[in-house]
């Protein structure tokens, strides 16, 4: 099952124009970074950077690195798979196995068998 993602990932954060860097100083623009994990930093109204606590920072790396532990894993599983099923095409009497099947009459008997290892 695939997660939907926000389409707009700045739709929701605190917005701070780069001005406020300046008039707030580096410690006013960090207690809004505290209150809500994040800030927006504009210029002229365009997204410029996005300012993170540590904590937020850690909680992305994490997920960041989870995300691509279980896609390797998922990708890795489907290799074994797809190599196992290659193996048999390299066996030294495929050839005559893939004849014999191809000159075979098929017999569904009403139901499709997709998928199955001869």
């Amino acid at each position: 099952m695939v997660a939907t993602a926000n389409l707009n990932p700045l739709e929701n954060i605190t917005e701070t124009p780069a001005s406020d860097l300046k008039r707030l100083g580096w410690r006013g623009v960090m207690k809004g970074v505290e209150r809500a994990g994040r800030v927006l930093v504009t210029n002229h109204r365009e997204p410029e950077a996005v300012i993170l606590s540590i904590k937020e920072y850690t909680a992305l790396v994490r997920a960041s690195a989870l995300g691509e532990s279980a896609h390797e894993s998922a990708l890795g599983a489907l290799r074994v798979s797809f190599d196992e099923r290659l193996a048999s095409l390299r066996a030294p009497d495929a050839a005559d196995r893939l004849r014999s099947l191809i000159n075979q009459p098929t017999k569904l008997d009403g139901a499709v068998k997709a998928g199955a290892s001869y």
